[in-house]
């Protein structure tokens, strides 16, 4: 008799955990991270008696997660990747917006210009014109200052975002250390049972940790996890949580970087291993795509500018001087690494040729007397041993500081403020050089048929010092002639160069074109009546189509228009790969949720399971009570 109510007792007790668990799932069902739980039974073994093995009631052996390692694991590494691809391609989108604007992006501000230099060429003498062409300038200015300006809030942005994120890390770590004491004394507590609701809530942290950076995990025997993030730095070992720090960058000045900290030592961290999450793509993003972007926005505006200049400058404006420049051009940037020599100075740079310009910034390394500087380009890692400085390279020239020591290194920077520090420098449009300084004529008395045109400045290198130096060209026959003037060497008995015409001296060229006689002059001296002269003007606005960019393989609006497709192209791809690696992550997820999620149907369904077991075995236990009761009364 006593099995009788010892196997009911047992079965409505099952009964009654089962219906706790169930509605402890349903309860939970919208908690992020609930795993759904289970009962574990297992009937007790029989009795023996003169029948056979009768059976003893259940036995609830625990209560168990409904949980996948693989899946999980999974869906952190997605989730990693998610948030990691949604971050940047938000970011990246913004710069997108400012550099392709069909508005007041920096393409129709250069558009302008260069229509208002053609409206020059074709009116040189009108003051319109003139002013016209200065607004133009003023525009397409304000146009690159205004992008630089975007980009440097994002850049001001990013910081905080990445100060932010760094705080999440450390306080995802920290309570991850905090549950792994809880879990172990609760495992403990309970002779090896798991606390299922603290392994959720660890697992949840977890997978919010991936969403700020990529983390794997180690399970220890005793119920703690172990997290590592980066190229395997510990963040949570046991009970103790590391931290990461957001620091000052050695090399640049208002560059943050990530550190390690542990037991109050920094140590700086490889930031490319720093991959996955919101960290990791705050990270690349600046590193990757903002600070090149801004770099080739900068090479783009020192470029239009420099070319400028130095045409204006082969030029003569509206009251006969020769033309100066017209912007002023950004210097280079030389950041000391702060780990140097204390009293290391730095490497002076200057631009020599900005048409060899790239737009990729440089660390140049001083090792040792004997082993000299190692300057290495940061865009492809391609490095050049010096065994002493000045040199040139790629369009700047780097001369040496006056002291340095062994170690010390320098963050060059030639274009990243090309288009914050770009600025017009003068309202006056009479200083636009229009008009060439030099131009030919024959003389009156010439009896042959040759015709001298007006001539061209030849370009840069920067002006002939006899530019305006009046010249004579004789001729002592059909095919020969004399040449006389300041900065010719006067040489005679030259021969005429009858298939192209041209003489070139002092800076300028001319062509000559029929049958000169002998005894015929032609004459270079000082444009003196220039006013609608429009032969500077000409080659200003012809630049617009000339291959000035990158030792001449690139126009400014076909480099301006490489960074605005490859900006467009990154951001498009990161939208497509974003939306591709989300549907994957609710992929992933809906597998884990198959075997961890609450399903509210089968959750009703068994409570109606439990109930209808609980009322069967409470009405074997009212028969076990009748049975005793009717066995009493026998006996009585």
């Amino acid at each position: 008799m006593a099995d009788l109510f010892s196997s009911a007792l047992s079965g409505m007790n099952a009964a009654q955990i089962g219906m706790a668990t169930t509605e402890h799932n349903i309860a939970n069902s919208a908690t992020p991270g609930f795993t759904r739980q289970q009962i574990v039974v297992a009937q007790y073994a029989g009795q023996q008696d003169g029948s056979g093995f009768v059976g003893q009631g259940v036995n609830v052996s625990g209560v168990k997660r409904m949980y996948d390692q693989n899946l999980t694991t999974q869906v952190r590494l997605e989730q990693s990747q998610s948030s990691y691809l949604s971050s940047y391609s938000t970011a990246l989108q913004e710069i997108n917006n400012v550099v392709s604007d069909a508005t007041a992006g920096a393409a129709p501000a250069m558009q302008s210009f260069f229509a208002a230099a053609n409206g020059l060429a074709n009116n040189p003498g009108s003051t319109a014109a003139r002013q016209t062409f200065l607004s133009s300038a003023q525009f397409a200015v304000n146009s690159f200052q205004t992008i630089d300006q975007r980009m440097t809030d994002v850049a001001t942005g990013l910081n905080n975002q990445i100060t932010t994120s760094v705080k999440a890390v450390n306080s995802y770590a920290q309570q991850i250390a905090t549950l792994n004491i809880s879990i172990k004394q609760a495992t403990i507590n309970g002779h090896g049972q798991q606390p299922n609701d603290l392994l959720d809530q660890r697992d949840q942290l977890v997978s919010q940790l991936n969403q700020e950076i990529k983390a794997t995990v180690q399970q220890q025997s005793d119920g703690s996890l172990n997290v590592y993030v980066g190229s395997g730095q510990p963040l949570v070992l046991n009970d103790r949580a590391m931290q990461l720090q957001a620091v000052q960058s050695t090399s640049q000045p208002g560059k943050l970087e990530i550190a390690y900290l542990n037991q109050g030592t920094s140590l700086p961290v490889q930031q490319n291993s720093l991959q996955g999450g919101n960290l990791g793509a705050y990270l690349n993003f600046r590193d990757q795509s903002l600070e090149p972007a801004r770099n080739a926005l900068g090479l783009v505006a020192m470029g239009l500018a420099d070319s400028i200049n130095q045409q204006n400058r082969l030029g003569q404006d509206a009251q006969g001087k020769m033309g100066g420049d017209l912007f002023n051009l950004a210097s280079p940037v030389v950041d000391k690494n702060s780990k140097n020599h204390s009293s290391s100075g730095a490497p002076t740079v200057t631009i020599s040729n900005v048409s060899a310009l790239t737009s990729s910034d440089y660390q140049l390394k001083y090792n040792s007397v004997a082993d000299g500087y190692t300057l290495t380009r940061l865009s492809d890692n391609t490095s050049i041993n010096y065994r002493s400085l000045p040199q040139t390279v790629d369009g700047m020239t780097i001369t040496a500081p006056a002291t340095v020591a062994a170690g010390d290194s320098f963050l060059i920077r030639p274009v990243s403020n090309g288009a914050r520090d770009l600025t017009l420098l003068t309202n006056d449009s009479n200083r636009i050089a229009a008009a060439a300084p030099m131009i030919g004529s024959a003389a009156l008395a010439n009896t042959g048929t040759g015709k001298i045109s007006s001539g061209t400045v030849n370009a840069p290198p920067p002006p002939d010092a006899n530019l305006q130096a009046p010249v004579s060209i004789t001729f002592t026959s059909a095919s020969t002639f004399d040449i006389s003037g300041t900065g010719t060497g006067n040489p005679t008995g030259l021969t005429y160069p009858t298939a192209s015409g041209s003489i070139s001296y002092n800076g300028w060229t001319v062509q000559i074109t029929g049958t000169p006689a002998a005894g015929d002059v032609f004459n270079v001296t000082t444009n003196s009546n220039a006013s609608g002269d429009n032969r500077n003007a000409l080659l200003m606005a012809s630049m617009q189509t000339k291959n000035i960019m990158q030792n001449g393989t690139a126009t400014f609006q076909g480099l301006y228009g490489q960074l605005v497709s490859d900006v467009g192209t990154k951001t498009h791809e990161l939208t497509v790969t974003s939306t591709a690696q989300d549907s994957m992550l609710a992929q992933t997820v809906a597998s884990q949720q198959a075997v961890s999620g609450v399903n509210l149907d089968e959750e009703a369904a068994n409570l109606m399971r439990y109930q209808n077991a609980y009322q069967a075995a409470a009405k074997a236990m009212q028969m076990a009570q009748s049975m005793f009761a009717a066995l009493i009364a026998i006996k009585t």
